[in-house]
């Protein structure tokens, strides 16, 4: 039998969700759930396209605008630092008018940005639609996570969770794509007008899906009992942060840590990337579907301790395929706890604020984390090693000692505050009557396929 404190994090029986729950849900859904989920996940997709558009192409930059790697990694920080400030705005946008239109014209905007962004001919122009960049990015997390997500069925949403989340993944995998290709061939402002198009497109099958059926029953419940649920949004959003904002630290200048510190090209660090990204979306799934059985603690426990027992072969070899497959091990770990957070915010959500609340814990998160690629990169600055460069030894960056060092803390601190944190493993979505903090949650069922089709007709 596991120790106590292990079984305090599994859920009770009747909330875990078995294989075949999931397989005859997955069978339940309508094409308005469908549409729901893929139009909210291709959203973090494109969006994930644009922001990795600069970390893949640190060096480009570096030589286009003269300035040190810490210099270039500034744009990230900016980003991260106002995301937030767009989580709020667009998120309670959002709470108050829907989740379809504002996503539209959230991805609209990125849009215009990242386009915007390939035409830059200064480093204070580039650093200034970044920031802009970084507002308009932040409202996309919590208003398309709350799309694709509060229209499932419960016994769906671990799993989904993890898929979700993923699109992160992909998005990288698109950019360092078109990296590999374009980028490589035309320059690095094809990679932020390709971006740009991407973006576009998903806010044009965003505003062909209808609006969420959930969100238009949970504002009439709302607004029939008239309940202020601010004050419970506050108290939530400070447990929260408490956890995510270190699972936001991980890896950011991977690409340029190949490159500078393993004497990697270009085209094998983003091979390497992408490698390592193939892991993530496999770790994200099985982590998010793990969740629904064990509860969402403990799988992020779990994870969190794979990714320490591969972080030396993250960082110590030099071959292209044991650093790879480092990459991909460490990933599977990482996006295993990250999938679950999706899901885990929007339990723990208000049911008011179901777009803002997760998107602002997330996008703090990433505030608060905002400085750990220039962190990295002031690490690498100050910390020296030698590698054999076209038959010389040559001092660089140590990246490897960096990394080594920042992941492993993060990961002893994720798994204490994981531990003591909070958890609503089961949290059904349409259930309103704690919105206020005053009533308990009455356990309604799931509302029905044919009530989902209804809604979305009306």
């Amino acid at each position: 039998m596991p120790p106590r404190f292990i079984r305090e994090l599994i859920p009770p029986r009747e909330t875990r969700t078995p294989l075949g729950a999931v397989v005859v849900a997955l069978k339940s859904l309508t094409w308005v759930q469908w549409a729901q989920f893929l139009s909210g996940w291709f959203a973090w997709v494109c969006d994930a396209t644009d922001y990795v558009a600069v970390t893949l192409t640190v060096p480009l930059l570096s030589t286009q605008f003269g300035k040190s790697t810490s210099a270039i990694t500034t744009a990230i920080t900016l980003t991260l630092l106002f995301r937030s400030v767009g989580a709020v705005i667009f998120g309670m946008i959002s709470d108050r008018f829907g989740r379809k239109w504002p996503l539209v014209v959230n991805l609209i905007l990125c849009c215009l940005l990242e386009l915007g962004t390939g035409f830059v001919e200064t480093f204070a122009q580039f650093l200034a639609l970044r920031a802009l960049f970084g507002i308009t990015m932040g409202g996309i997390w919590g208003l398309s996570s709350s799309s694709a997500l509060e229209n499932l069925p419960v016994e769906l949403r671990g799993l989904a969770s993890g898929i979700f989340q993923q699109g992160y993944m992909v998005g990288y995998i698109f950019a360092a794509v078109i990296n590999l290709t374009l980028v490589a061939q035309h320059g690095w402002r094809l990679l932020f007008w390709t971006a740009a198009g991407l973006t576009c497109l998903a806010a044009v099958i965003r505003a062909l899906v209808p609006e969420s059926p959930f969100f238009l029953q949970g504002k009439e419940q709302e607004n029939a009992k008239g309940t202020n649920t601010s004050q419970s949004f506050l108290k939530k959003t400070k447990e929260m942060l408490r956890l995510h904002w270190l699972l936001c630290i991980y890896g950011d200048l991977y690409p340029t840590y190949l490159q500078v510190t393993k004497g990697f090209t270009a085209h094998n660090a983003t091979v390497a990337t992408i490698i390592s990204n193939c892991g993530a979306i496999i770790g994200g799934a099985i982590g998010g579907w793990t969740s629904q059985y064990i509860g969402r603690r403990l799988t992020i426990v779990l994870s969190v301790l794979l990714v320490g027992v591969f972080i030396p072969l993250w960082v110590l070899p030099s071959t292209f395929s044991a650093l790879s497959a480092g990459a991909f091990c460490v990933q599977v770990g990482v996006q295993g706890a990250w999938g679950v957070i999706p899901i885990q915010l929007a339990e723990m959500s208000p049911p008011a604020f179901r777009a803002t609340f997760p998107g602002v814990v997330y996008q703090l998160g990433n505030m608060i984390s905002a400085a750990s690629a220039q962190i990295e990169a002031t690490g690498g600055d100050n910390l020296k090693t030698t590698i054999m460069k076209d038959g010389v030894l040559t001092v660089v960056p140590d990246y490897a000692t960096v990394q080594a060092i920042f992941i492993g803390s993060v990961a002893v601190y994720v798994i204490f505050i994981t531990l003591i944190g909070p958890e609503k493993h089961g949290s059904r979505f349409e259930d309103t009557a704690d919105a206020g903090g005053d009533e308990a949650a009455d356990n309604k069922s799931q509302m029905s396929c044919h009530e989902v089709d209804e809604k979305s007709s009306a």
